[in-house]
């Protein structure tokens, strides 16, 4: 995005401000889909940038929702909803309820709570909800394996729900993609159990790559596109054996949008000198610990002519 576009977006609009790229967006999904190949699907997760839902490519099967908040957005927006996958970790027989008349197109498990409470919604409502079970890593998310098992296992007891795969994200920010491979590799060797176990073949797994992009230094789209091109193999050969949508949300939006803040004040207290803003420090940096010494990259419009490199403290 180049400043002259910032500079009339401030012109116009004030600040503080964001600005949206759907160009941008658009043109990092591309990338994406050519390097994972047409036998991936892509899932764009909202919580990255909500605001980027209203130019979503052609290139992405699914958006994944994970609060009420986001499925309120894709109501205002008027998202197909057969293309929403309502996800998260704490769903209540409310939002299941108000998920299912929207007609989203799968739910996700990550609980046998959740099962039940989507089963009971759908038998209710006289359908079938279609269902992915969320596979844990270890942590608070998703469920053990030997859980997950025995739900398939008594499939048949669900009268509400199609079973149709499994949902597998272990994090964020992964810059080794040994770290992908080995996770495809353990849900390879998941699926074969369950195939071989329990006659249960996957029709949709959604997994979430968790591509890294800096947002304190330098990382260009160089560095994004090598990073991309190195996991792609991996995605690829796991996309030539079962049916695979890959999740992400930082990779498709970092680059996708501006932040805009004017200087309203700038006073020197003691040795240091401080540059009042007229938006929130929160939208410049995270605050504490060392998180609060990291700066993401910083351009200045309408500088000065003749103006000289200082440094200062921003401050909201």
């Amino acid at each position: 995005m180049n400043k002259t576009i910032l500079e009339e977006a401030a012109r116009r609009f004030g600040t503080p401000c964001y600005v949206i790229s759907g160009d941008d967006f658009a043109r990092r999904a591309n990338a994406v889909k050519e390097a994972f190949g047409e036998n991936t699907g892509l899932c764009y997760s909202i919580k990255a940038n909500p605001f980027l839902l209203k130019y979503l490519p052609d290139a992405f099967s699914y958006i994944e929702v994970c609060s009420p908040g986001e499925l309120s957005i894709c109501e205002e927006l008027s998202v197909p909803m057969s293309k929403v996958i309502f996800s998260g970790v704490n769903k209540t027989e409310r939002d299941v309820e108000r998920a299912w008349n929207d007609g989203v197109g799968l739910f996700t498990a990550e609980s046998l709570l959740h099962v039940r409470l989507i089963n009971a919604r759908a038998v209710k409502s006289g359908g079938k909800a279609r269902l992915i079970l969320r596979l844990s890593h270890g942590s608070q998310f998703g469920m053990d394996a030997s859980v997950i098992k025995e739900v398939i296992r008594n499939r048949d007891s669900y009268k509400g729900l199609e079973i149709v795969g499994l949902h597998y994200f272990t994090g964020t920010q992964k810059t080794k993609v040994q770290t992908i491979r080995r996770e495809l590799s353990l849900l390879d060797e998941f699926c074969q159990e369950l195939e071989s176990e329990l006659g249960f073949r996957a029709e949709h797994i959604e997994y979430g790559t968790g591509l890294a992009v800096e947002y304190f230094k330098d990382f260009t789209e160089e560095t994004d596109m090598a990073l991309l091109a190195e996991a792609a193999e991996a995605v690829r050969e796991f996309a030539g054996k079962y049916p695979l949508t890959v999740e992400m949300g930082r990779f498709f939006a970092a680059e996708s949008g501006s932040y805009l803040t004017s200087v309203m004040d700038v006073k020197t207290n003691g040795d240091a000198t401080y540059v009042i803003c007229d938006g929130g420090i929160n939208q410049l940096n995270y605050y504490g610990q060392n998180m609060a010494m990291k700066v993401p990259p910083i351009s200045v419009l309408n500088k000065p002519e003749g103006s000289e490199r200082a440094d200062y403290c921003l401050c909201g």
